[in-house]
């Protein structure tokens, strides 16, 4: 489902929002820069052409491109082959003879992933623009909302007319661990495990303890392998206590999902949740579904999808009925606004606080410099000269990025910047939110660090004068007393970009 509108008011200032049902996975688990995905680089496509003489992340236009029911739906659109042999997988588990589910993945449309997610987000920009340019029906009319928390592992739906179905304590099953197509597991796990392994099950028993009789009754056929609603040291796993929400405005109902819809779940939870606006009086809402909203609960597939176990389903941690309390819940958010009963709704059983819900594992550590250097200076430097198409790449002598997140004024760990003949200054062109830059640090020993940064040159680059910035803070720990941050800037050699 394709959902676009714009508030009114003056352009320069209105957000538009988007929703697609598509994952954000072309940029898979074996990347390691901090990057935006497909979803990302369309929102970025929109507000540079809306943000003329902005930097990226920088500038009064907002475009939010936002998840729907994208659970199943991959942007790997060339298909799962085993990179080992070039062949099919075997698509009932989403494995391959040799490697098993390690080895089938999936792929494209682009030569890397990089490349792909940025294939993905141009056409998903060039819908919305699309969208955009021949909207028609302005969104207005009254804004109303209702929110309740509920305990997700106690919600009771009728299966039929004599039969009545509960949710159950969360649980992930063998599933989970194999990964999918876009981003495998670590271990040697298949997709449609619907068997548990006794020897994986006395090792996790010893660990953690035996999951009860009764979640694994009421999970099945999910064979469970962490019994996450029955683990609470030295937090709970998953939390017991979520948030259901729906926002309306005008003919548009906005439904926040805290967790990851399959496409037919979604279909589902549409028709019903417009049907229950419909019934009291409501007609033609257009509802849109707003994924991973409030509280992260994993997936939520149909009934059907949940006895095959694939990895979606194996996720879908309130057990088989997950779907049916969803919808239950969020008809009655939509009966309540329809009904203008809002303030009657209870607010429900609240989640417990964490003060400190993640504790740091890795130690901060000093920063140093190599003997005779100091940091920002130049290890690798530039070519003078470079053609579009071709990567300018320089290395410093850095420190860790993490230092930089506890001062508030860092804007930007690079720049790339133009001379400008005429004013005889020098004009940021990108920086680190670019996708034509890249931020590279690589951890040496005894706090020694370094870092490269490229520039992919565009066609689309002026040539000219050009030159690389880096900023960063190293950590310094004096005698007995508290380490400080203290700010450091680099700039490289001039090089120029030339058109032959």
């Amino acid at each position: 489902m394709e959902v676009t509108w714009a508030l009114s008011g003056q352009e320069a200032r209105s957000p538009k929002s988007s929703w697609f049902a598509i994952h954000p996975v072309s940029m898979n688990n074996s990347n390691h820069l901090v990057n935006s995905d497909n979803m990302g680089y369309a929102s970025y496509l929109f507000e540079q052409e809306k943000n003329k003489g902005y930097l990226p992340g920088q500038g009064p236009y907002v475009a939010a491109f936002a998840s729907s029911n994208l659970g199943d739906v991959s942007p790997n659109i060339l298909g799962p082959h085993c990179i080992n042999t070039g062949e099919s997988c075997d698509n009932a588990n989403s494995s391959c003879p040799i490697g098993g589910g390690s080895t089938c993945i999936a792929m494209g449309p682009g030569r890397d992933m990089v490349d792909s997610a940025q294939i993905i987000g141009q056409t998903i920009y060039q819908r919305a623009k699309e969208l955009y340019a021949s909207a028609s029906q302005e969104v207005t009319g009254p804004l109303a909302s209702a929110h309740q928390w509920v305990n997700m592992t106690d919600v009771t739906i009728w299966i039929n007319s004599t039969h009545t179905a509960k949710t159950c304590k969360p649980a992930l099953g063998y599933s989970f661990a194999a990964g999918t197509i876009d981003g495998f597991g670590t271990l040697n796990f298949t997709q449609g495990t619907t068997v548990g392994s006794p020897f994986l099950e006395t090792i996790r028993d010893q660990i953690l303890g035996k999951p009860s009789e009764e979640i694994k009754e009421c999970q099945k056929p999910k064979p469970i392998l962490l019994h996450t609603g029955e683990l609470s040291k030295p937090h709970p796993w998953h939390p017991d206590i979520v948030d259901v929400q729906i926002i309306t405005l005008g003919p548009v109902a906005i439904t926040a999902i805290p967790g990851e819809f399959t496409t037919m779940s979604g279909r589902r939870f549409r028709e019903a949740v417009q049907a229950e606006f419909a019934t009291y009086g409501m007609q033609n809402m257009t509802v849109v579904i707003s994924g991973l909203c409030n509280v992260y609960t994993h997936y939520i597939t149909t009934y059907e999808e949940y006895q095959v176990q694939r990895y979606e389903a194996a996720s879908t941690i309130y057990g088989p009925h997950t779907l049916s309390a969803y919808i239950k819940l969020f008809r009655v958010l939509a009966k309540a606004i329809a009904t203008d009963t809002v303030a009657n709704l209870s607010s429900g059983p609240e989640p417990p606080f964490f003060k400190q819900l993640m504790l740091p594992l890795i130690p901060n550590a000093v920063d140093r410099a190599p003997t005779g250097k100091t940091f920002g200076d130049v290890l690798q430097p530039l070519k003078p000269t470079y053609r579009k198409g071709e990567v300018a790449e320089v290395t410093f002598v850095g420190a860790n990025p993490k230092n930089s997140a506890e001062n508030k004024t860092h804007q930007t760990f690079l720049t790339v910047e133009k001379y400008e003949a005429t004013s005889t200054t020098w004009h940021i062109v990108h920086n680190d939110a670019s996708w034509e830059t890249r931020f590279y640090w690589h951890k040496g020993l005894l706090g020694h660090s370094n870092a490269t940064i490229q520039w992919h040159i565009p066609d689309t680059a002026q040539p000219g004068l050009y030159r690389i910035r880096y900023f960063g803070h190293n950590r310094k720990q004096n005698f007995l007393k508290p380490a400080v941050i203290l700010s450091f800037e680099s700039t490289s050699s001039t090089f120029e970009v030339v058109t032959t």
